[in-house]
C-alpha cells in the first residue's frame, strides 16, 4: 500500500529523515513549515492517509470524509491530543497517536523554574530595576514588592508545601523535584463533583482509579492522595500538570482560589483554560494569593488584552509570569519526539502494531 504523509507544520521540530516501512509499503512525504488558515489545511489533507500535526485543531468537519476521505492515522508530535476531535476519529475508524513522556524533562525544568520566577517575583523585580527614575535609588531597596500581604518576606524551597494536580508520568517526576528542593508534597486526588449524581465529573486525573481512603497508599510506591479541598488549603505552590478535558475546565476559578493560602503561587504547565483567567487575575489583585506563572493561555498563540486578561494593562502590576508554550522545547525532547513518531508510525504501518502510543 502506498501512504501520503502530511506533515502540517514542521515549524516545531524536526521530522524524522525517512521511514522504515518495509517492502509491503511506499509512502510519499509532504511537509509543510505552517498551515496558517483552515482553507490551506483542509486542501493539504485532502489525498493524506497519514497527518503529523502538532498544535493545529482539527476538528469534526476537518476529519469528515468530505475533507478528509482517505485518512486513516492522526500521529500527534507532541503529548497532548487535546487539539483532535477524537470521537469524530474514533466513528470513522481513524487512530490517534502521541509521543508520550517525550518532554518530561524539559517541562519539570520549566515548572520548576516558573516556581522561582512566582515566588521571587522576578518579572515584577526586573522590570522595577529598569525603571528610570529608580524606585530602587530613591527608596535604597526594593524588598517591599517580595513582601506578602502581610508583610512577611517570601518562603524558601524547605518552607514549601507543593500539591501536585495531575500525578501521571509529569506529576511524578515534578514532585520528586520538588521533594530533592526540601519541599513536602502533597497529591491530589479527584476534586470532588458539585453533581452528587456524578462523583467523578472533576477527575483531575482520569487515568487513575477513585481513591476509597486517602489515608492509603495506591498501588506501587505512590504517596497516598490528600483531598483536593485539603491540598487547596495547604498548598503554597500549586502544580498544574493534568490534561485538559471537559471535567478540568476551570479546574481553578474564584470558588478554588477563596480556599487558598494566601502564600500560594500557581503554576501552569498543563493546558489554558484549566485555570480561568479573569479569575486568577482577580484572586491576584486582592490578594487571595500570591503568584500565578504559565507556560498556557486559553488563547494561542496570544496578542494582547483581546487574547487574555493576563496580558492586560491591568496585569503589569501583579505577580504574574507568562511563557509562551514553550516548556517542552530542548534537545532531549526534540530527539524523543523523533524517536517516538518515527517508531510508532513504522509500527502501525509495517506491523499492525496498533496498541503502540494509541489515543484512540
Amino acid at each position: 500500500m502506498h501512504h501520503t504523509i502530511v506533515a502540517l507544520e514542521r515549524i516545531h521540530q524536526p521530522l524524522p529523515d525517512a521511514f522504515d516501512f518495509g517492502s509491503d509499503a511506499t509512502y510519499t512525504l509532504i511537509t509543510h513549515e505552517t498551515t496558517p488558515t483552515r482553507a490551506l489545511l483542509h486542501e493539504r489533507i485532502r489525498e493524506a492517509t497519514i497527518i503529523i500535526v502538532t498544535t493545529i485543531t482539527l476538528d469534526a468537519e476537518t476529519l469528515s470524509a468530505n475533507v478528509a476521505p482517505h485518512l486513516r492515522l492522526v500521529a500527534v508530535m507532541a503529548t497532548g491530543t487535546d487539539l483532535v476531535d477524537l470521537a469524530a476519529c474514533k466513528a470513522r475508524g481513524i487512530r490517534v497517536t502521541n509521543c508520550p513522556a517525550a518532554n518530561i524533562d524539559a517541562v519539570s525544568d520549566h515548572a520548576i523554574g516558573l516556581y522561582f520566577a512566582a515566588r521571587r517575583r522576578t518579572v515584577m523585580i526586573d522590570r522595577l530595576v529598569r525603571d528610570v527614575p529608580s524606585q530602587w535609588k530613591a527608596n535604597r531597596s526594593l524588598g517591599a514588592y517580595l513582601r506578602y500581604k502581610d508583610g512577611q518576606p517570601p518562603l524558601s524551597c524547605k518552607d514549601e508545601v507543593m500539591g501536585v494536580v495531575g500525578y501521571g508520568a509529569l506529576g511524578k517526576n515534578i514532585a520528586a523535584l520538588g521533594r530533592a528542593l526540601g519541599m513536602e508534597v502533597l497529591v491530589a486526588a479527584r476534586k470532588p463533583s458539585s453533581d452528587p449524581s456524578s462523583p467523578c465529573t472533576n477527575d483531575v486525573n482520569p487515568l487513575l482509579p477513585p481513591p476509597t481512603n486517602t489515608s492509603t497508599s495506591t498501588p506501587s510506591e505512590d504517596p497516598p492522595r490528600t483531598p483536593f479541598p485539603e491540598v487547596l488549603r495547604r498548598a503554597t505552590v500549586l502544580i498544574l500538570s493534568l490534561p485538559r478535558t471537559p471535567s478540568t475546565l476551570s479546574l481553578l476559578s474564584t470558588p478554588e482560589f477563596t480556599q487558598m493560602h494566601p502564600y500560594a503561587v500557581v503554576v501552569n504547565i498543563a493546558r489554558g483554560g484549566i485555570v480561568d483567567e479573569h479569575a486568577v487575575l482577580h484572586a491576584l489583585q486582592t490578594g487571595l494569593i500570591a503568584g500565578y506563572a504559565t507556560d498556557v493561555l486559553a488563547v494561542e498563540p496570544a496578542e494582547g488584552a483581546q487574547d487574555s486578561p493576563l496580558l492586560s494593562d491591568e496585569a503589569k502590576d501583579v505577580n504574574v509570569t507568562v511563557s509562551p508554550h514553550l516548556a517542552w522545547f530542548a534537545q532531549r525532547t526534540l530527539r524523543n519526539l523523533g524517536a517516538i513518531l518515527r517508531e510508532t508510525v513504522e509500527a502501525w504501518v509495517r506491523d499492525g502494531v496498533e496498541e503502540k502510543n494509541v489515543v484512540v
